[in-house]
């Protein structure tokens, strides 16, 4: 009688387990409000700076440290109690992600404020129009110097994007076996030199034929062009790559040789990333000074030929306002920051025309 019993409780037991296993799960949890996230934010950093000034610790800096610590804490806990651990997670890692982003930002955004400052003391049209020659204190300009920037980095890019695009194709398209993998172990090698190397390299060949004295813009441009042709070719290599296969085999079937396919079908696929990738190697050189000062040497005047005679470039000009200025100091750091401003200008508007370039060029998807 008592085994009937028991085996009765047992299935009873059996069958609740079966009831209960096929009652549905909740698949949604709750989901807190758009504007809870800001709330949280706002509430940790009154928290915060409310004991930090209570404490006589006040800050700006520490109240947001603290706040964003705060802030994470604050909405997982939050977040895991009404979401769930999976949202809560995600949350947090959104922060963590968010703060990292706004820490990079940090330096840009304090170098980009200090040029800015400093720089527009002597942002005027004197500057753009006048050169340094006779000039002892205050007035003169940097006209002289943005004229063999810009002269010495485009005799650079004339020389390095022909010559890096044609070696990145040659690399992707027909490159095979052990001179293939030499000129990209080269290509690497050269990718890590210090710029002071190049300058070296420059002076050290052109004083072969010239003499040790020689100092001209034409050497200054050849330095930053082994320094622009590994950063060319490496974006470019990466861009044509990404090239889906299946474009160059409709191209074959048709017929279309293999350079024309290059020409018109891989190259025009990745002309947004190889321009970018040239804005970039430009930006690279354009502020280089070492190797300016090696071989183009240093002028107070306007020299518009890059084949004879020394060339003043900004990052030149800026470096001996501030590190050998005359009496009084204050118009040569003034010239010095406005030297980096319109250096900086200089590569926003190149990164403007490339992406311009980008955009005209790039194939029609429409």
């Amino acid at each position: 009688m008592s085994t009937n019993t028991t085996d009765t409780e047992t299935a009873k037991t059996d069958e609740q387990l079966a009831e209960e296993a096929l009652v549905p799960m909740p698949l949604v949890h709750g989901e807190l409000p758009r504007w809870a996230p800001w709330g949280i934010l706002a509430g940790s950093l009154v928290v915060v700076g409310a004991v930090l000034g209570l404490t006589g610790n006040f800050g700006i800096a520490l109240t947001l440290v603290l706040g964003a610590i705060l802030y994470a804490l604050a909405t997982y806990g939050i977040s895991r109690a009404v979401e769930g651990g999976r949202k809560a997670t995600d949350r947090v890692v959104t922060i963590v992600v968010t703060v990292a982003f706004l820490i990079a930002l940090v330096p840009l955004v304090s170098v980009l404020v200090t040029v800015i400052q400093n720089g527009v003391a002597r942002f005027d049209p004197a500057f753009f129009s006048n050169s340094m020659r006779g000039v002892v204190g205050e007035g003169g300009g940097g006209y002289h110097a943005i004229m063999g920037t810009l002269i010495i980095t485009a005799v650079a890019a004339v020389i390095s994007i022909p010559v890096g695009i044609l070696t990145a194709v040659y690399l992707v398209e027909y490159g095979k076996g052990r001179l293939a993998r030499s000129i990209t172990f080269f290509v690497d090698v050269m990718t890590g030199i210090p710029s002071i190397v190049a300058g070296l390299f420059a002076f050290a060949f052109f004083a072969l034929f010239a003499g040790p004295g020689i100092r001209f813009g034409f050497g200054g441009a050849v330095a930053l062009s082994i320094l622009m042709i590994p950063v060319v070719v490496r974006s470019t290599e990466e861009m044509l790559k990404i090239v889906p296969n299946e474009l160059r085999e409709a191209a074959f079937a048709l017929g279309t040789p293999k350079w024309r396919t290059i020409l018109k079908v891989v190259i025009p696929t990745s002309i947004a990333g190889i321009a970018s990738g040239v804005t970039l190697a430009i930006a690279r050189v354009i502020g280089e000074t070492a190797p300016l000062l090696i071989i183009a040497g240093l002028t107070t005047g306007v020299n518009l030929n890059p084949f004879s005679g020394r060339m003043t470039t900004l990052p030149v000009f800026a470096y001996n306002s501030y590190a050998a200025p005359g009496v009084p100091r204050e118009p040569f750091i003034d010239r010095a920051w406005t030297s980096a401003l319109v250096l900086i200008i200089i590569v926003l508007v190149l990164n403007l025309l490339a992406r311009l370039v980008a955009k005209l060029f790039a194939p029609k998807t429409r």
